[in-house]
């Protein structure tokens, strides 16, 4: 059963990853924004990284838990996910920003589970509900065959 806000009760199932991605937003740097913000990726076979925000001076330097999680799992040899949650101190929750959905596409199919923690409840999308439209290597590829038939 959902509200009109498209929350649903906690699932007991997804307890787990967002417990680990509030363990981890416990880990922010973020003496800026004052934001923090934890993610719990799980592989294809049920391990799980953990990331969080770290901020810089230079915002544009600043990493997001999302991505810390990412790059962790592929230093480690994993490419293959299936669920991810994600979770802030903010009271009205937190899905992955932008470039953080990118990031996830690059590794992820569209049907990849995002299990964002608001407290009391959790909604769950899709990646590809999230971002509908991604860069891939195929667009990159079609993009530079266009180029060599003389095409914008």
């Amino acid at each position: 059963m959902t509200d009109d806000t498209g929350a649903k009760p906690r699932d007991p199932a997804d307890d787990p990853l967002v417990a680990a991605a509030r363990d981890a937003f416990a880990d922010a740097y973020v003496p800026y924004s004052e934001y923090p913000v934890g993610a719990a990726l799980r592989t294809a076979d049920g391990t799980v990284f953990v990331g969080c925000n770290i901020e810089n001076a230079n915002y544009s330097n600043s990493l997001h838990a999302e991505e810390v999680a990412v790059a962790e799992a592929v230093k480690q040899g994993y490419t293959e996910f299936d669920r991810l949650g994600v979770a802030s101190a903010a009271e009205d929750g937190v899905t992955p920003c932008g470039m953080c959905r990118q990031t996830l596409a690059e590794f992820c199919d569209a049907d990849l589970e995002v299990v964002c923690d608001e407290g009391d409840t959790v909604s769950t999308y899709t990646l590809g509900e999230l971002i509908p439209e991604t860069i891939s290597l195929e667009t990159l590829t079609d993009a530079a065959d266009g180029r060599e038939r003389g095409q914008r």
